[in-house]
């Protein structure tokens, strides 16, 4: 299997402008930005998306959750709110069969987010 978009960007293959890495995730702005924050969490460990996660991946979902919230406040969006999203299949919007994050801020988003 080939490696996803995500795990090229991990392995430093394909350039990203990267906000934030530790062990567990990496942290990038998305080439097409549908906020004036948007940011992308994403697991080092390949899950191509959250349905095909196990509880064994309980505090890896956490962890990026709470990474999120981290680069909200250090992007200046935790106070005036943001929106978190994780797209699964086709129908939800997934375009990249590896599970993310998306961090959205700094516009005020409708809802239903359509």
């Amino acid at each position: 299997m080939s490696k996803t978009l995500f795990q090229k960007i991990i392995d430093r293959e394909i350039p990203a402008k990267l906000v934030h890495e530790d062990d567990l995730c990496i942290a990038i702005h998305d080439i097409n930005p549908q906020a004036p924050v948007h940011i992308l969490v994403i697991p080092k460990k390949l899950i191509p998306r959250l349905g095909q996660a196990t509880v064994a991946d309980q505090a890896l979902l956490g962890h990026l959750l709470l990474t999120a919230a981290s680069l909200a406040r250090k992007l200046g969006v935790a106070e005036s709110g943001y929106r978190l999203v994780i797209n699964n299949g086709p129908d939800g919007g997934e375009s990249v069969p590896h599970l993310h994050v998306h961090l959205l801020g700094q516009r005020s988003l409708a809802w239903p987010p359509g």
